[in-house]
């Protein structure tokens, strides 16, 4: 395990209410302003040892995860204004939070965003802080802008995060996403129907040596390609998708129905949003990727295979709906109709209605995330890292080998948990079934 010594670069794809809100809120907690809350990397303690050995330990003292004195922020993004306007802008925090922090906030311009309105076309004209160029020379630029970066803010190492819209959904391609060789040709050839720009952070991203985390349900580091480029260049990755709202309540609804085999014959799921993402999520391009996300959520916690008489036939339906004036508060809807003993209805339903600050929720899993991935490259881990699905929506996994992604929550806590104590030099003394 290498140390967390020097300063830890953070590259933001994007800047718009995720990024601003997770950077203002590091900022404050470095002046002693605010609680982490949420954060499991600042707040949890983990059980260490058994019996009279047992304690209970910060992750900061179980691992060495880096500072947040440490933490050096940038950005890329297609609207050009410095993050304390963007922060204003997206109406996450209050004036009071962000005031004492302005000075470092407007000191974090974004570069210029490699995009594609083809891609998120809801935002098509916007912004205009744009690189231009094929797609190998996004790459190139977005490499070039990277080690400037860490050159001119004296950073020891990177981590790129997206935290950007979701982009169209767009079909796994064997002839170009199967290896990282055909993957590279279809970059040379600019192929802009395969790879996508945010297919351009990531092997960008790669190529030189930075873990990378993709925070959207985008067809992007789930493919062979990326896998084998990060195994070749040893780096680590995790996705995708955070789990913030209504999918991180069906990892704990699920869970409770299967253990109490109580049977299940539809879930409808409904939201609101009115925030930047709530406009691009509006095109039924880019929902349908957002839809493959949430939907695959339910199905490998309750596992019908294993108890089709409970869960065989559930009728599972989940909608977004655009809906300005609520802006980054979201509200969602969960309508669960259950059954149980005698097989018996008679009406059964559990309603849950989360009112929530979209971006609240997703700075604190931003931050662990990167302080995590950061973790995996100082320990030597590379490829992807499923002991991050805890925080993640939609977790990545190689279906060509029969690997299931596991999505009950408290087991995700597990394995993060057992990775830690691992690290840490303790034994990973929890089980999964």
């Amino acid at each position: 395990m290498k140390p967390a010594n020097g300063k830890l670069g953070v590259l933001c794809v994007g800047l718009g209410a995720v990024s601003t809100t997770f950077i203002a809120g590091v900022l404050s907690l470095r002046k002693g302003r605010g609680l982490a809350g949420g954060s499991v990397t600042q707040m949890a303690k983990i059980r260490v040892g058994r019996g009279s050995e047992r304690r209970y330990l910060p992750v900061a003292e179980l691992v060495p995860m880096a500072r947040l004195d440490d933490i050096v922020f940038g950005a890329w993004d297609i609207f050009p204004q410095d993050a304390y306007a963007a922060a204003c802008q997206a109406a996450v925090l209050q004036r009071d939070d962000l005031d004492p922090v302005r000075p470092e906030l407007e000191a974090i311009r974004p570069m210029p965003a490699a995009f594609d309105p083809a891609f998120v076309t809801r935002l098509a004209g916007q912004g205009g802080n744009l690189k231009s160029g094929t797609r190998s020379e996004f790459v190139e630029q977005l490499r070039a802008d990277m080690r400037r970066f860490k050159a001119d803010n004296g950073c020891d190492r990177l981590v790129v995060i997206w935290a950007a819209s979701t982009e169209k959904f767009i079909d796994y391609q064997p002839g170009i996403h199967a290896t990282a060789d055909a993957f590279a040709a279809a970059l040379s050839r600019d192929d802009r129907e395969a790879v996508s720009p945010s297919m351009c952070y990531a092997w960008a991203a790669l190529q030189e040596g930075v873990p990378f985390v993709m925070g959207a349900p985008n067809l992007c580091i789930d493919i062979p390609a990326m896998w084998q480029l990060a195994e070749e260049k040893q780096v680590p990755i995790a996705g995708k998708d955070f789990k913030t709202g209504q999918t991180l309540m069906k990892t704990v609804l699920a869970p409770m129905l299967r253990t109490r085999c109580l049977g299940l014959d539809g879930w409808f799921s409904t939201n609101i949003l009115g925030n930047r993402d709530g406009e691009v999520l509006d095109a039924p391009e880019n929902f349908r990727t957002k839809e493959v996300s949430k939907l695959g959520v339910i199905d490998t916690i309750l596992r019908p295979d294993e108890q089709p008489e409970l869960y065989g036939d559930v009728y599972h339906k989940v909608r977004i709906n655009y809906y300005p004036p609520r802006g980054d508060s979201k509200e969602s809807w969960d309508n669960l109709d259950i059954f149980g003993w005698m097989g018996r209805r008679y009406g059964m339903q559990i309603k849950v209605n989360f009112l929530c600050r979209d971006s609240i929720l997703a700075a604190p899993v931003v931050l662990d995330l990167v302080l995590s991935i950061d973790l995996a490259a100082r320990a030597g881990l590379w490829g992807n890292q499923p002991w991050l699905a805890f925080f993640l929506k939609s977790p990545m996994h190689d279906a060509s080998r029969g690997e299931q992604p596991l999505n009950d929550l408290f087991q995700q806590y597990t394995v993060y948990k057992n990775r830690l104590r691992e690290l840490g030099g303790y034994e990973p003394d929890e089980e999964l079934e």
